[in-house]
């Protein structure tokens, strides 16, 4: 019984095992090619849409169209998403900040975190959810509907038409998006800080101020700028390899929602390190 289990070790069980390790081997390199690919046809779409920034007519009419849908119509929804995200952070830090004695330091708590880090987080992940999402489920719509194949023939360039709108109208909302969501946040914990939790208005205000700066507003804007560049240029991916009909324009409007939420996430990480290097934070201006 021992020379059979150590025959089935070595031959069998051995065999199968070195099996088993190559199929996972080559399962996680087909993952590694396939987001390689990935990467490379956002790239690609990436200096499409270059060109037809430097050289392509300017759609000013899908311009315009575009900034009233990314940006007039995301208002309510960004502003709530802020205000009660402002308040929330300002509930938690009063409630801890209580213990030390230490109330009047979360007004500047809640303007340095929704500037540097949830201002433009919290902004980008709505914009994903509710402009990405509808980015690819139009133009890929378009894709299988072979409206996109009907630009094409009247010489009409469907990154020209389609894309580049929108990558302007994201670039000019954005920015305006995350100034409401940052606004409405601060303000929201200033109505819980003061009337709620009786910290005085006028060091309320002065902690807002001394803690918050330009470097604040900076790092808010650039994050959402990158936010928004990755939201537009995911999404319009996803519609324009939008295939198999309607189900295929509902995996690709998906995907468009959740890569967008991902990129954000991801980027989120690496862009707070190089903004810390840049604009260190914890400057708290005297005198």
């Amino acid at each position: 019984m021992g020379s059979s289990s150590i025959g089935f070790f070595v031959c069998g069980g051995g065999s199968s095992g070195r099996n088993g390790v190559v199929e996972q081997i080559r399962k996680i390199g087909r993952i590694v090619l396939a987001f390689i690919e990935y990467l490379g046809e956002l790239g690609l779409l990436a200096r499409e849409i270059g060109e037809s920034l430097l050289k392509g007519p300017k759609r000013w009419r899908q311009f315009w169209k575009q900034v009233a849908e990314i940006g007039f119509r995301s208002q309510p929804v960004v502003i709530l998403t802020g205000a009660f995200t402002g308040a929330v952070l300002a509930v938690q830090a009063l409630y801890q900040f209580r213990l030390v004695g230490m109330e009047t330091l979360a007004g500047g708590l809640v303007s340095a975190a929704m500037l540097r880090e949830l201002g433009a987080t919290i902004t980008g992940l709505m914009l994903a959810g509710r402009v990405g999402s509808s980015m690819a489920a139009e133009i890929g719509t378009m894709k299988v509907t072979e409206q996109i194949d009907a630009l094409r023939s009247m010489a009409v360039h469907p990154i020209d038409y389609l894309v580049v709108p929108r990558v302007l109208a994201m670039m000019l909302s954005v920015p305006l998006l995350i100034a409401q969501s940052v606004s409405f946040g601060i303000g929201a914990s200033f109505l819980v800080g003061v009337p709620l939790f009786k910290v005085d208005a006028a060091i309320w205000i002065e902690n807002v101020q001394e803690y918050s700066g330009p470097d604040d507003v900076a790092i808010a804007l650039i994050k959402g700028m990158v936010f928004g560049l990755l939201i537009v240029l995911i999404s319009c991916h996803q519609g324009l390899k939008a295939s198999n009909g309607a189900v295929g324009v509902g995996r690709g409007t998906t995907s468009a929602m959740v890569f967008s939420s991902l990129a954000i996430l991801i980027s989120n990480f690496f862009l707070s390190m190089l903004m810390q290097w840049i604009f260190p934070a914890g400057f708290v201006k005297t005198g």
